[in-house]
C-alpha cells in the first residue's frame, strides 16, 4: 500500500507517525513545502521569546519514510494516482493524505502587503527566524486573537515594545467575553503590552518600508515592525484544482476521507468535517489518528465525530483556558443558562462557567487555572455537575487553599489535553522506567502539544517514581 502525505506540519507528521505504528510495512512518502523538519508550531512564541531552541520544537518520527523536505505538492493526478512536486519528482498513491494547513490571512488595507520591509506574519519557523534578524525597538501586532498575543509576548520577551492593535471591541473575541477581553488587556499591560481594540486600521505608512498604521479614528501608531496575525485561511488551492469538495476546507466524511475521491483523505485544519475547520492541534492529532486507522486496515470502524475545542494562551506570565460557548445575552432572562463568574480585576483574575440543562457548555478562566482540568472533563465529557457550583472556580471553600496535589488526581483524569494522555497512562510509563519528562513525552506524547501540562506532568513523575511499591492512584 502506497501512502502519499502532502504537508509536514504537526498534523501530517502525526498522520505519518500514527500510521507506521499501526503498519510498520507501508510505502509512505511526504511532500513537505518547508525545509525544516516538523515542528511543534505552538511553541513559536517561545522561540521568539528566548525560553526556547529550535530543537526544543522539533518532532520526532520514523526514519524509514520517504520525506521530500522542501518539495512543495503543486499537482494531483487523481485518474493516474500520482502527485508531482515543484522539483518536478513524482510520487504514485494507493491513498493520499492532504495536510497542507492553512495560510496566514492578509485584511485588505491600504498599503499592505508581505514584501513591504518590516512587515512580517508570524506562521511558520522561517517567519520567526526573520522577526528574530530584525533590530527593532517598538512593533505593532495586528490582530488581537491567540496568534497575535502570542506573538506579542514573544516580542516583548525579547525588550520590544509592543503595541497590539485590534478591529474587535475586545481580545479574543471568539473565545472571550467582554470582561475577560478587557481583564486580559489589563494583564498585558503589567507585562508592558499595550493594546488597542475596537481600532479599525485603514492605511499602512510608508512606501518604501513599514513606518506605522494609520487608525479609522486618525490615529498613528508608529513602529519599525509590523507583524500581522489576523486570523488564517485553509490552503485549498491544491485540492480545488484537483476537483476535490472544497467549501471552507477541504470537505470530508467522519472517515476523513473526501467527499469528492474515496482514495484522498485530508487532516488538520485543510480539513472541514460537518460544516466546521479547527485550527488547533488536539483535533488535527484526533483526525489524524482516524485517518491512519482507515489507511492501515487497523481498525476500519474508525469515525471522526468532531471536537469540543479547549483554547490555551500560550503566553509567559498569562495562565488563560477557554471553551465551548461563553457568550451569553444580557437579557437571557430565566429561560437562559446559569451563569457562575468571578472577577478580580487588580489580580488579573476572572473565572466563568455557563450551564445548560445540568451540563457544562462553556467556561473561561484567566489568572487562577488551578480547576481547569476539572473543568475541562466536565465540558468534554458533559459529566453531572456538584451541586456547589462554586468548586468549579476554586479549589478547597470558597477559594482557599492550594491546588491540589497533581498526585491526588483521580486515575482517569486527563492531564495532557492535546493528546488524551491520562494519569494512569502517565503512572504506567513511570512503572516502566520513565524518570523524566522527556521519557514521558517518549512513551505517551504526553506534554507534546502546548506544552501547558508539562509542570503537572512533572510533578507525577517525581511524585510516582519516588514511590516504593506500586503508587496508590485516586479513581473517585
Amino acid at each position: 500500500m502506497r501512502t502519499v502525505v502532502v504537508g509536514h506540519g504537526m498534523a501530517g507528521a502525526r498522520l505519518v507517525e500514527d500510521l507506521r505504528a499501526l503498519d510498520p510495512d507501508a510505502a509512505i512518502t511526504v511532500f513537505g513545502a518547508e525545509p525544516d523538519p516538523p515542528y511543534n508550531r505552538i511553541l513559536l512564541s517561545d522561540l521568539l521569546a528566548g525560553r526556547a531552541a529550535v530543537d526544543d520544537l522539533v518532532l520526532g518520527g520514523p526514519s524509514d519514510v520517504d520525506i521530500r523536505s522542501g518539495v512543495a505538492a503543486c499537482a494531483i493526478d487523481r485518474a493516474g494516482k500520482v502527485v508531482t512536486g515543484s522539483d518536478g519528482s513524482q510520487a504514485p498513491y494507493d491513498t493520499l493524505v492532504l495536510a497542507t494547513g492553512s495560510d496566514p490571512l492578509l485584511p485588505p488595507i491600504d498599503g499592505l502587503r508581505v514584501d513591504l520591509p518590516g512587515v512580517e506574519v508570524f506562521r511558520t519557523l522561517a517567519d520567526c527566524r526573520r522577526i528574530m534578524a530584525r533590530p527593532t525597538g517598538r512593533a505593532l501586532v495586528l490582530g488581537g486573537g491567540l496568534l497575535g498575543l502570542e506573538s506579542a509576548r514573544g516580542l516583548a520577551g525579547r525588550g520590544i515594545e509592543v503595541t497590539v492593535v485590534h478591529a474587535a471591541p475586545f481580545l479574543m473575541e471568539r473565545q472571550l467575553d467582554l470582561a475577560a477581553g478587557q481583564v486580559l488587556a489589563r494583564t498585558l499591560r503589567q507585562l508592558g503590552i499595550q493594546t488597542w481594540v475596537d481600532a479599525a486600521t485603514v492605511r499602512v505608512l510608508g512606501e518604501d518600508r513599514f513606518r506605522g498604521l494609520l487608525l479609522a479614528d486618525g490615529r498613528e501608531l508608529h513602529a519599525e515592525l509590523l507583524v500581522v496575525s489576523c486570523g488564517v485561511r485553509p490552503n485549498t488551492g491544491l485540492a480545488r484544482a484537483a476537483g476535490l469538495a472544497v467549501g471552507r476546507g477541504i470537505v470530508v466524511d467522519e472517515t476523513m476521507r473526501s467527499v469528492t475521491d474515496g482514495s484522498i483523505y485530508a487532516v488538520g485544519e485543510c480539513a472541514e468535517y460537518a460544516g466546521q475547520v479547527h485550527g488547533l492541534v488536539a483535533p488535527s492529532w484526533e483526525q489524524a489518528a482516524v485517518a491512519a486507522a482507515r489507511i492501515s486496515g487497523v481498525d476500519p470502524a474508525a469515525r471522526y465525530l468532531g471536537s469540543k475545542l479547549v483554547t490555551r494562551l500560550k503566553a509567559a506570565g498569562i495562565e488563560l483556558a477557554a471553551m465551548g460557548d461563553t457568550q451569553v445575552a444580557d437579557d437571557a432572562g430565566d429561560d437562559g443558562p446559569e451563569v457562575v463568574s468571578f472577577i478580580d480585576p487588580t489580580r488579573g483574575t476572572y473565572k466563568k462557567v455557563v450551564i445548560r440543562d445540568g451540563r457544562l457548555v462553556g467556561a473561561i478562566l484567566l489568572g487562577d487555572v488551578s480547576t481547569v482540568g476539572t473543568v475541562t472533563q466536565l465540558y468534554d465529557r458533559e459529566g453531572a455537575l456538584p451541586p456547589d457550583r462554586l468548586g468549579l472556580l476554586f479549589t478547597g471553600l470558597a477559594g482557599q487553599g492550594p491546588p491540589p496535589d497533581p498526585m491526588s488526581l483521580p486515575d482517569r483524569a486527563t492531564v495532557c489535553q492535546c493528546n488524551s494522555v491520562s494519569k494512569s497512562a502517565i503512572a504506567a510509563c513511570v512503572l516502566a522506567g520513565a524518570r523524566t519528562v522527556a521519557d514521558v513525552a517518549a512513551g505517551t506524547r504526553a506534554g507534546t502539544g502546548c506544552g501547558t501540562c508539562r509542570d503537572t506532568v512533572a510533578a507525577l513523575v517525581q511524585g510516582l517514581s519516588t514511590c516504593d511499591a506500586e503508587p496508590a492512584v485516586a479513581t473517585a
